[in-house]
Order: C-alpha cells, then sequence, then structure tokens
C-alpha cells in the first residue's frame, strides 16, 4: 500500500469515529429516547459537543476533496515525496483541526484548516504538473 492510500485509509477512519464523542454528549444531556427520536424542543448539548459535531461536517466535506485526489493520483501513477508528505502532514492537520476547532483555539482551527487545503492544492498540482 502506498503511504498515499494509507493516509487516505487513516484520514477517512479518523473521519468516520469523530461522531462518536458527540453522541454521546447528546445522549447524556438528552437521554437516549430523544437522541434517537425528533424532540420538538431537544436540549442543547455541551458546547464542545456542538463545536466537534461543525468540525466533523467539516472533516467530511473535505474528505471528499481529499479522498478524490488521492484517488486519482493512484490511478494514474503519480506518487513521491511530496504527495506522500502531503498526505502525512493533510492527517494531521485534521487532527489538529478536530481538537482546536473543539476546544475553541481559533487561530490554530484556522491554521489547520488553511494547511490541509494546501495539502490538497499540492496534491492537484502534482496531479496536473
Amino acid at each position: 500500500m502506498t503511504v498515499e492510500l494509507k493516509y487516505l485509509a487513516l484520514v477517512t477512519t479518523l473521519t468516520a469515529l469523530m461522531w462518536i464523542p458527540y453522541i454521546l454528549n447528546m445522549i447524556m444531556v438528552r437521554g437516549v429516547a430523544d437522541a434517537v427520536g425528533y424532540p420538538e424542543n431537544p436540549k442543547p448539548m455541551a458546547p464542545w459537543a456542538t463545536r466537534m459535531k461543525a468540525a466533523h461536517y467539516n472533516a467530511v466535506e473535505n474528505l471528499v476533496v481529499f479522498a478524490a485526489l488521492v484517488v486519482v493520483a493512484h490511478v494514474v501513477g503519480v506518487k513521491g515525496e511530496a504527495t506522500a508528505l502531503a498526505c502525512v502532514i493533510y492527517f494531521w492537520a485534521r487532527v489538529v483541526h478536530l481538537l482546536a476547532y473543539t476546544f475553541r483555539i481559533p487561530w490554530v482551527r484556522t491554521l489547520a484548516f488553511v494547511v490541509g487545503f494546501g495539502c490538497q492544492m499540492t496534491l492537484a498540482y502534482e496531479i496536473l504538473a
């Protein structure tokens, strides 16, 4: 397995697991019945859980772009130090983004997002160059 595909699997797994903490908070706050139902006036989740949910949505949105670029690079045989490093950095940027978003660290959150975007653009450049 290439480094790029390995990190695509890691990013996808991270994204797939992000919902667990905020759903557990929802269950603790609302109870199981309201957490799985559609209450008219649901109790609000903890602020950190609301932010984590937003970080999860952001991760899903960006996974589409990252995954497509990694798969295209793999299919056309584009790989090397730049693509491998972009994928490694992207993974860690998403970890930092999740934590910074959850714990309200605004400049770090934004920087992590920009670094991740830069990694996506590095992959795009390597494919299109």
